[in-house]
């Protein structure tokens, strides 16, 4: 896994990097494993824009990724390693010993050929999963249930990893990436290692057209609006002296948005 430059033959391609994919053995998806993604533009049902700036995009198929691991105590070996285009992370194709085959995200150090397994009973090593019950204080891990049963929802991004910091009773303290400590049920599983690709931070897009690639479209400042169009704008010159807002007028720097009283008690440390 490295990064690649290419020669200034070009504006886009002077200050552009990209992967050299040494890692990629299998460059086309299981069929099997891969369904139809549908554009929506960030529209909900009544057509209706719900995220700016998101649209357009090269035509991708989904991959689907076991976040749950619910094959317990079945080995299963790593087939390949491939992109995917729905993640900043790569992801590992894996057979287990019944023939079943499925996509797991690819930590750092899983390698071809190399058996993976979900168990409580299963070695810490990379790839492995285990409820964090089973799991000993200070180990680095990923893909990390926040209910048990419902699959992995945090630390599933290329690069992220979090470390398990205490036990206590039935419930288990882990430190996100973000710095945030939080409790999370003992019974919630968890996988072993870093989540791999770790190069993706470093990557300079070079273009915008390589962004819209992405799906993501040219976003305005405000104050270079009109002020009907938004809070900030308007002004002769440069206008200083607003208090930073969204465009329907909620402050954005340095203002408490979080309202979710369900889940403060799981919040042992925040992020900052």
């Amino acid at each position: 896994m490295g990064i690649r430059t290419f020669s200034p033959r070009s504006h886009g391609r002077r200050a552009m990097t990209g992967f050299d994919f040494a890692e990629i053995t299998k460059t086309t998806p299981e069929k099997s494993l891969t369904r139809a993604l549908k554009k929506n533009s960030a529209r909900n049902n009544t057509g209706m824009i719900t995220v700016r700036h998101i649209g357009g995009g090269h035509k991708r198929k989904y991959r689907l990724v076991d976040f749950k691991r619910t094959k317990i105590d079945v080995p299963a070996t790593v087939v390949a390693i491939e992109y995917d285009p729905n993640r900043t992370c790569r992801i590992a194709l894996i057979t287990y010993a019944d023939g079943a085959k499925s996509y797991i995200l690819a930590p750092i150090g899983l390698n071809v050929g190399d058996t993976v397994l979900s168990s409580e009973k299963a070695d810490i090593k990379p790839g492995n999963a285990l409820p964090l019950s089973a799991i000993p204080v200070g180990t680095t891990i990923h893909n990390i249930e926040m209910r048990p049963g419902k699959g992995a929802q945090m630390v599933r991004g290329a690069g992220a990893a979090a470390i398990l910091v205490s036990k206590e009773q039935k419930y288990c303290q882990i430190r996100l990436p973000s710095g945030e400590v939080k409790q999370i049920l003992s019974v919630c599983k968890a996988s072993i290692g870093q989540v791999g690709n770790t190069d993706n931070e470093n990557i300079s897009l070079g273009k915008a057209g390589r962004s819209r690639w992405r799906g993501i479209r040219p976003g305005v400042r405000g104050m270079a609006m009109n002020p009907v169009d938004h809070p900030l704008g308007g002004g002769e010159g440069v206008g200083k002296g607003h208090h930073p807002v969204t465009p329907w007028g909620q402050p954005c720097k340095g203002y408490k948005t979080r309202n979710n009283k369900r889940t403060n008690s799981s919040i042992i440390k925040r992020r900052k």
